[in-house]
């Protein structure tokens, strides 16, 4: 079994894609629940000199519909479009079927907005939340992705990812015109940014726990190396480059420890720690298996990693103190790339189920696993910073995209619209 820790460089190569066009990715809902949530989200007022940059309500509205829990009323059903409370005549919207409502405001003083919405229950009248938010003219789509968090946490009782953002590594071209970029995105795919440019394969990125750096694994000259990048200046610094093997990087739930994979000799990978202040180097496995693909448990006590040290690659689990690894998957002969719920109860994987690979949900205190996509090639899931979606990578050759699915399998996404190979995606909060 000694493949295993070839598979991401030999996925990533067989991903790759000839097209060099740049756009911003749009999220496709493939399906949602059975009966979402009718919501109205009137377009706010704007008081300001210069036309809007950004229609607020719309990117509201969209997070809300991409959430796949709610259906927002178009437009052109809206019987009426009040920006205050006063002007609000609920049955306007029970006539149309609408559950909740939210109507706002957006006064301008220079290169500064405030921006005041309520949230109504249009059956009862109440008022839900009320809210004033301060923002920066440049900056009115995050601060509206922040709207939606706030009516997503009131209606749903779990906080919003909306005000996130996501990583991924795009492959243009092939042989020696191939490129590969680390591309940064808001979480609805706008905004792309393409943070690292390189001839070389770049593969592995993760968010630090604030979302202020990045770790990702380089080649340059056939040999890897892990670099560490402020994502907002751009300034980056290698934090190994070792020979050998460089690859796996993962920023504990502090951000202080960077949990690696490094071989002393060929075909012997294992897990180390790296202390990010002294640059001190603690190895955690010492297995002659391949021992690959570290995720930190949220109590940033334990690793959950992938070995083949039982034959076929499967999840172990082991302090960071040292002892004896505990395996914790045992359906199927192919389960690995974990990614641990911010709750710590479950596990996101990549499970192989005759021959393909799926997207698989492991409850960490029963050890049921529950399939969430059907293949056939379904890799790298990465947990949304609310627990509520996974990220993760599917298709396959120039075809190759994201995809997003809910933690009960309800709600599937498909991330479309950019050019290229697109892998390895990551989850991660802005600061």
């Amino acid at each position: 079994m000694r493949k295993l820790v070839l598979f991401p460089l030999a996925a990533v190569f067989a991903i790759a894609a000839a097209a060099t066009a740049r756009a911003d990715l749009v999220i496709k809902i493939t399906q949602g629940v059975n009966q979402p949530t009718p919501v109205a989200v009137v377009p706010f007022a704007w008081n300001g000199s210069q036309p809007a940059p950004v229609d607020v309500a719309n990117v509201v509205a969209s997070d809300l519909l991409r959430s796949g829990l709610f259906a927002p009323l178009p437009r052109g059903k809206m019987l009426a479009q009040p920006n205050a409370d006063s002007k609000i005549n609920f049955a306007n919207w029970k006539a149309v079927s609408v559950n909740d409502l939210v109507v706002g405001s957006i006064d301008v003083t220079g290169d500064t907005a405030q921006i005041r919405f309520r949230l109504f229950n249009v059956y009862t009248g109440q008022q839900l939340v009320g809210y004033s938010l301060p923002a920066k003219v440049n900056d009115l789509r995050f601060a509206a992705h922040q709207v939606a968090d706030m009516i997503y946490q009131k209606l749903t009782g779990r906080p919003g990812a909306f005000a996130t953002r996501i990583a991924y590594i795009r492959h243009d071209g092939t042989g020696k015109g191939s490129t590969w970029d680390l591309v940064i995105a808001d979480s609805d795919g706008a905004n792309t940014q393409a943070l690292v440019k390189s001839s070389g394969l770049l593969m592995s990125p993760d968010f630090s726990p604030s979302g202020d750096r990045i770790a990702y694994v380089q080649f340059e000259n056939d040999q890897s190396h892990i670099y560490i990048q402020n994502v907002d200046t751009g300034q980056r610094k290698i934090a190994l480059k070792h020979a050998g093997v460089n690859g796996a990087p993962a920023f504990s739930p502090d951000g202080k420890t960077l949990a690696v994979v490094l071989s002393t000799r060929p075909g012997d990978p294992d897990i180390y720690l790296l202390d990010l202040a002294t640059g001190q180097l603690q190895q955690l496995t010492h297995s002659p298996a391949i021992d690959t693909e570290p995720a930190w448990t949220p109590d940033g006590k334990n690793i959950i990693f992938t070995s083949d040290r039982g034959g076929s690659p499967q999840l172990y689990e082991m302090p960071i103190t040292g002892g004896k690894a505990q395996r914790i998957t045992w359906d199927g002969s192919y389960n690995a790339r974990a990614s641990v719920s911010p709750d710590g109860k479950s596990v996101a994987l990549v499970h192989r189920e005759n021959g393909s690979l799926k997207i698989a949900l492991l409850d960490l205190a029963t050890g049921n696993m529950t399939m969430l996509t059907n293949g056939p090639t379904d890799v790298s899931p990465s947990f949304s910073p609310n627990g509520a979606m996974i990220l993760y990578s599917t298709g396959s050759g120039n075809q190759r995209r994201l995809a997003t699915v809910s933690v009960d399998g309800q709600v599937h996404e498909e991330l479309t619209g950019a050019a290229g190979a697109l892998s390895q995606p990551v989850w991660g909060n802005i600061p």
